[in-house]
Order: C-alpha cells, then structure tokens, then sequence
C-alpha cells in the first residue's frame, strides 16, 4: 500500500517538480514519477514514507498554483470496504469515534496508524461497499473540534487472508498502550463485552494500583486480557478517579476482584482504617432495570451475595454525566459476586435495547438513533452520550427514508407536574422541541378526571415522532419526575379506525399478546368504546421509550395493511372483474 496518486497537478507540471518538493520535505522514493495530465503517480519505499508523505503534503503543499492531494493509489477493483481516515482530533475516545464510524453501517475492524503528526489515523473496513461508499461521503471534509477529516480508499485485498498487522499498524486485538499523542484510542481485544466494566476507586489508591513504574496494571492487564484506563486526569483535586476495563466479563470481573485485593492490602500497609467498598459506575438509563419492579432484582443479588448495595440519586446527574454510582458493601468475595451479577443484569437491559434500536431502525430507514441523546452511544456507559454530536453531513439535523410519510397523531401523557419543564421558560423548551424533531407539539388544556396526569399531542411523520418522544422521556428524566427505583414510563394514545380495531386485537387477542411479548410494551383495545366523529377508537401503549415506540411502529404497519387492502376493494357500485377465460 506505498503507491501514492498525486491529484489537482497543474499541466505546467514536471517531474523534476515532484522529485523537488519530495527532496524539499525529506520524503523517500523508490521510483520515477509518473506524471499523467492533471495527476501523477509515485511509490514509496514503505508506508511511513508514504504516510509522511499524505500527512505533510496533501491540502497544504501548493505546485503552479494548484494546492496538491496526495492519497493512496487504490486500482478500481480493490475500491470495496477499507478507508482511511485522517486529521482525527489528538484527544479524541474510541467511543465517540465507534459511534461515530456505526452510523454507516457495521465496521469489521478499525485499526491504527502510527504516524509522526499530532492528529491520529485510523484504517476502516466495513462489512459491505454500499456502507463504504457512504462513510466516504459523508465524513469526508466532516468538521470535529476543529479538525476536518480527510477520507480516502486504501487497497483492500479482500482475496488474502488476514493475517497479522504489520508496518507499524495496531489493531484493536493487539496490545499495548497507544502511542504518544494518538486520541486516546488504546488497543482493544475482539472478544470483550460492549459494556465496560467503570469503577470509582479512593485517589489515594491509584498510585497502588498503577505500580512502580506502572508494573502492577501492566502484570493486571496480561493476567485478565484486559484493556484498563485508569483516568487520573479527570476531575482534579477529586477524592475519587473513575477505571475503565474493557475486556470479557470473566476478564473485567477478574481485574475487579484484583484491583479491590491490591486496595485492601494498601489500606493495611497505610493503616488506612475506613471501609473501602466497590463502586461501579452505570448509565442511568439500565438503573431501571438493574433495580426491577419495587426493587425486586436489587434486593435479589443482596440476598444472594451478602452485600449492601445503595444507588446514588438522580439528583446527581447532569448532561454531562450521565452515569450513577452503585456502591457495594461487603467482603471482597461477596462484592465480586455482587459485581457479576450487577453487570450481568446491565449488559441484558443494553442488549434489548440495541435490539430495540435495530428494530426501530428497520422501521424507520436512515434514522439515526446514535444521536438522538437519549441512549449511550457507542460503548455505553463512557461518560458523556454523543447527544451533541450530530451525524456527519446532516448539519444538526438528519436524514431519513424516502419519500413523504404520512403524518400520525400520537397523546402522550405526562405527569402534570412536568408540563413547566415541557414548555420551559417563556415556552423555549417546546420551540426548541418542536424545531428540532419537526413535529407539531402542544399541550392540551387540563380537563377530564385524571388531575395528576396532561396529555402532549404530537403531529408529525415518524421520525418526528421518535424524536420528540425520545427529548420527552429523556427530559423528565432529567428533571427528576421518576423516583429512583422507577425506570420512565408513559402511557401513550393512539387513534385507529373503529374497523381496524380488531385487526390491531386479533383472534382472540392473539396480535395484541404478540404485539406486548415482541415490544415489552402493555397494549390496550379498550372494549365498548364509542367511536369519535371520525369513526376512530383508541389504542393504549404503555412501557419505557424503546418499548413504546416498537409498539406504535407495529401497529402503524398494521393499518398501513388494512389501507392497502381497502383500497384494493371495489368501490361500492363499481363492476366487478370479468371471469378469466379458461
């Protein structure tokens, strides 16, 4: 991969310029240039060579006025799956880049360049060509903190196995800590759990923990197969660092259990006397389901590991930190249990959730559920989410399927306590709300029996749905109306026609029980309804945001069915078909 095209080459252009500017910069070559009309080749002896030259020369080094583009010479048929990615900001966290990366389709492997610049390089391979092609397109040129990314094609020799990295690269199953100045993007094995385990561990005890000359975490990170990060840097002056361990769950839970070992025996050494317990850190957004209904799974893993678990409030959290903290008090044996099965419940709620966003994403083409802030992107769980981030090429906004779909009107009923913190100050909130998914959003005036309850009703195609369901739970998220032991729960109101209720029900109420085994969601047909002057009844959906969402998706197609088949039935008075001759 040490050929390198030469693009934007003035006609005025020889070869001995070339051999010039590469002399000018220090760049080795190992052959003549070939300089074509508008562009030139050359070949490098290796890739650092051909990297440096990319890196100094590409969008910065100007030949008869012509600023040059120097990219690697990729021959049309290795154009497929692997891209290279540039210019990426020196500080910037695998998870972001992940997520990032994710949008496009599903990424087989990403691994690192080692160059001589500040900013990082990463090679790309996506699973298809069509997910290739529109990365390139979309990120290339995309603006981060500053720093435009530069995309191009490297040969990808899909026909040879793989095999080792070579030429300085590191890929995420290779060891090691990253190199100086990369943007923090350490070496990562394949077969670690999405989740990783984050701990909060005294200050005082970092120094115990890293070794002298950093040889414990090193001797933890082989015997676990772990990656560990421990953030030191992080809120300074703190009594507390957060640890960050990617590995398997057998390989996370191991590096606890040690990292607890290596605490006890310096709080001994120091006569530090007070109790050290573990703390993990999780995303607020699985502490439902960690803690269960009445908090049945909680008191269920303190029973059956011997521990005292306690969960920091909600009134912790901001936008910026999104995770709360579940301390464990107990024996170190009993707390590495209790971790196990702590972490065990988290990665089921964020494997149904990614399930449920696939779906949402099959349902919805080209909806970006990454962006939308209200689920942890990326690695979940690692600090901030990428809700400030928009999608590349969208401009804050985002891109969806084809065509004009129809407009749904969906009542969704919130606490009536929120419904200040809905409409915000001078109604900012619900402007902004309503701008950003592009929906109608109005609250409707507080009527009927139910005085602890006010319905939001919401008009827009289904996107704009999703959007502005997802700000709403998020935000009373935020804002505190769920107790601690609640996860966000919401009923919502859709309208159907009274004669497609039944389909929506089914024989028996076999579509229904499908519809809330499939969605988690409850889903109700009240009986003896009486229809509105549109001939319309009411179908209820009740169950946190992704649950809730499946099912207004479902039963959208179910009509969308009944539609399809009502406009296929003769008009009344119409002439029925002509019998086929035989």
């Amino acid at each position: 991969m040490n050929k390198l095209y030469i693009g934007n080459v003035s006609a005025e252009a020889s070869e001995q310029d070339f051999e010039t500017i590469f002399e000018q910069w220090k760049i080795p070559h190992s052959g003549p240039f070939l300089v074509k009309t508008g562009y030139a080749f050359v070949d490098c002896p290796d890739e650092k060579a051909a990297m440096k030259a990319i890196d100094v020369l590409s969008g910065k080094v100007e030949l008869h006025g012509k600023v040059l583009e120097v990219e690697h010479s990729v021959p049309k048929r290795q154009r497929s799956c692997k891209l290279q990615i540039r210019n990426i900001p020196p500080h910037m966290q695998w998870e972001v880049l992940d997520g990032m990366l994710a949008q496009y389709g599903t990424v087989e492997s990403c691994e690192q360049v080692n160059t001589d610049t500040e900013t990082a390089v990463v090679n790309v391979r996506y699973a298809a060509k069509d997910q290739t092609r529109l990365a390139m397109e979309k990120l290339n040129g995309y603006m981060m903190e500053n720093y435009a990314l530069k995309v191009s094609y490297i040969p990808d020799e899909t026909a040879s196995p793989e095999g080792p990295s070579e030429g300085g690269r590191r890929s995420f199953n290779a060891r090691g800590p990253p190199r100086s100045g990369s943007p923090s993007l350490g070496a990562r094995p394949k077969v670690q759990s999405d989740i990783p385990l984050r701990m909060l561990v005294p200050t005082q005890f970092v120094g115990a923990i890293i070794g002298k000359q950093g040889d414990t975490i090193r001797n933890l990170t082989k015997q676990t197969h772990s990656k560990i990060d421990i953030h030191r840097k992080e809120n300074a002056g703190a009594a507390e660092k957060p640890i960050t361990i990617h590995s398997t769950p057998e390989g996370s839970s191991n590096a606890c259990r040690t990292i607890m070992e290596i605490m006890q025996k310096e709080a001994i050494d120091t006569k530090f006397t007070e109790e050290i317990p573990l703390k993990i850190l999780v995303h607020n957004n699985f502490v439902g389901r960690l803690i269960g209904k009445e908090g049945r799974n909680l008191k269920k893993i303190e029973q059956d590991t011997g521990t005292k678990i306690t969960i920091s409030s909600l009134q912790d959290l901001t936008v910026y930190n999104p995770e709360r903290t579940i301390t464990v008090k107990g024996a170190i044996e009993n707390c590495g249990r209790a971790e196990e099965e702590v972490m065990k419940k988290i990665r089921e709620a964020y494997e149904s959730d990614v399930a449920a966003m696939n779906l949402q994403s099959n349902l919805i083409p080209g909806l970006n559920l990454n962006a939308l802030g209200l689920f942890p992107s990326g690695t979940p769980g690692m600090g901030p989410s990428m809700s400030s981030l928009p999608p590349p090429g969208a401009h804050g906004g985002y891109s969806f399927g084809q065509g004009n779909p129809e407009s749904e009107t969906v009542h969704l009923f919130i606490p009536t306590l929120a419904v200040g913190a809905i409409i915000g100050k001078q109604g900012q909130h619900i402007k902004q709300l309503s701008h950003f998914a592009g929906a109608s959003i109005k609250i409707a005036p507080a009527e009927g029996m139910d005085p602890k309850h006010r319905m939001v009703i919401i008009v827009g195609p289904p996107e704009a749905q999703f959007k502005a369901q997802c700000r709403i739970f998020g935000k009373l998220k935020e804002e505190n109306f769920f107790g601690p032991k609640e996860e966000v729960k919401l009923e919502a109101h859709i309208k159907v026609p009274s004669f497609a209720a039944g389909r929506v029900i089914g024989k028996g109420g076999k579509t229904v029980n499908e519809l809330q085994n499939l969605t988690c969601a409850e889903v109700v047909v009240p009986r003896d309804q009486t229809p509105d002057e549109k001939d319309q009844v009411i179908v209820k959906i009740i169950g946190h945001f992704f649950a809730c969402q499946l099912a207004q998706r479902k039963i959208q197609e179910i009509l969308a069915q009944v539609r399809r088949q009502q406009q296929l039935k003769p008009a009344p008075g119409a002439q029925p078909p002509l019998p086929r001759r035989k």
